[in-house]
């Protein structure tokens, strides 16, 4: 099943905050992903900051086509997520 993005916002630098329909929820830094002939523009922050929620997509995405996949944005997410300590 493919993770349902419900929310974003950006946040600093190359840093979203992403909320996804089961409320898994975090934010991500994409700077270490952003190579690649698509990617290549979305280095400049005024051009990143033009990040768009794409609900059809599911995703985020950019005017240039640049988007990454639900299920790859929700694993970044889930990594980030701190479990409670016993």
């Amino acid at each position: 099943m493919v993770p349902r993005l419900t929310a974003m916002k950006y946040t600093a630098a190359y840093r979203l905050w992403l909320q996804f329909e089961d409320r898994s929820q975090g934010e991500v830094d994409l700077e270490q992903e952003l190579w690649g002939e698509v990617f290549e523009p979305l280095r400049n922050l005024a051009y990143f900051r033009t990040v768009q929620l794409d609900k059809e997509l599911n995703t985020i995405r950019w005017a240039n086509g640049a988007d990454f996949a639900p299920e790859f944005l929700y694993q970044l997410v889930r990594a980030g997520l701190k479990t409670p300590s016993k």
